[in-house]
């Protein structure tokens, strides 16, 4: 057994980012039980280094992958070879991954043929469609296949990994580290560098804030969110819309052909987390094909209507904090008004109670790894 418990933990992309940086901190308050390492594929470059800089974590090893219209293929053959030195060199206990990117399954994979054992959080999330997050819901089922210690967010997503014949012993149910991260970034009193922010008048207004990028939705389906929040301006003289748009060109087209000319439409770049998570305290409406989203504008108590026809997330739409409205631009135009003009509908989503996290989730998987490597008998309070 070791003295102290070395932990490699491996992310590529914003979210990712985001949601382990809150691990990698309570790891390192302590030094006398984890040796805490971080490397990065950088699978995504600019959006990951702000949350870098943000939550003060400087990576032990960066792979630095990232690179033009970069394929799946091309992701998956720079980590796996990139990461196969840090391995040797570093020889974890463990490796810890989160979620379900393509970082998240090579790095699971690399560290099972050097066997060693791996921890993911995050674990457990599904839809049962393969194709449906792309290709996030197999890169998190071939993860839960391989990890040896799974950190489930909630009780539902613990019986996902249950019915796949994981072991009940090897499952903690945590919360979401995503609020974790969130609720130390988000001030009431918070400015924007950006001065069109400042000056919208977010008391009196139906700020809706939207995002779009997944891929099952390119093309036609996006276009039809993008005729939908065209036709609810029409209907609602006091909306406006903020959109900060994914730099994908694909997306940014229809966003632009669609949106682009709407004097109450505010089209701006991809914003970093800290101030995006502000600007969602900010808005009354969230629409969203984001997964992420569906569990942090909750905890804001803002309602969130997912442009997907598939959630891993069920619990949010059990509690009533966010709506499945997929991408039928009658559908979305529809549930959007209805938030607008119904304000008994409206506080029904915004007062439901969010079902992923308390703040503490990082706390218990800290705990759990020393329950595992038998450093602690003290079993982390489940999440309940």
């Amino acid at each position: 057994m070791p003295q102290k418990i070395k932990v490699l933990s491996i992310f590529g992309t914003r979210p990712e980012a985001i949601k382990m940086a809150p691990v990698v901190k309570e790891l390192e308050k302590y030094p006398e039980n984890f040796i805490s390492k971080v490397a990065v594929t950088a699978q995504h470059r600019e959006m990951l280094d702000q949350v870098l800089q943000l939550f003060q974590i400087t990576p032990d090893h960066d792979l630095n992958i990232m690179a033009p219209e970069q394929t799946l293929y091309d992701i998956t053959a720079k980590a796996l070879l990139g990461l196969k030195p840090i391995f040797e060199q570093e020889r974890p206990d463990l490796v810890l991954v989160h979620g379900d990117t393509t970082t998240t399954f090579i790095a699971s994979l690399g560290a099972y043929y050097q066997q060693i054992p791996v921890g993911h959080v995050e674990a457990g999330l599904r839809t049962h469609n393969k194709y449906s997050p792309y290709p996030e819901e197999m890169n998190r089922k071939l993860t839960g296949s391989i990890a040896d210690i799974h950190f489930s967010p909630t009780a539902t997503s613990r019986e996902n990994l249950i019915d796949e014949g994981i072991d009940p012993e090897s499952i903690y149910v945590t919360g979401n580290t995503v609020i974790d991260a969130l609720l130390t970034t988000v001030r009431h009193d918070y400015s924007f560098h950006n001065d069109s922010l400042n000056k919208v008048n977010f008391a009196e207004k139906e700020i809706l804030l939207v995002t779009t990028h997944r891929r099952e939705n390119l093309g036609e389906p996006m276009r039809q969110v993008y005729k939908a929040l065209r036709q609810v301006l029409e209907q609602r003289s006091q909306a406006s819309i903020i959109f900060p748009v994914h730099k994908n060109p694909a997306v940014r087209r229809v966003v632009e052909e669609e949106l682009g000319q709407h004097p109450r439409v505010q089209l701006i770049e991809p914003m970093d987390y800290e101030p995006f998570v502000n600007l969602m305290n900010k808005a009354n409406i969230i629409l969203t094909d984001s997964g992420g989203m569906q569990e942090e504008a909750p905890s804001l108590g803002k309602p969130v209507l997912v442009l997907r026809d598939t959630t891993e997330r069920p619990e949010a739409v059990r509690a009533g904090t966010v709506k499945l409205v997929g991408t039928s631009a009658e559908t979305i135009a529809r549930e959007t008004l209805e938030l607008l003009t119904n304000p008994e509908a409206y506080k029904n989503m915004a007062n439901a109670v969010n079902p992923y996290g308390d703040g503490k989730a990082s706390q218990r998987i800290a705990q759990a790894i020393l329950y595992h490597f038998r450093k602690s008998d003290q079993l982390p309070e489940e999440y309940a």
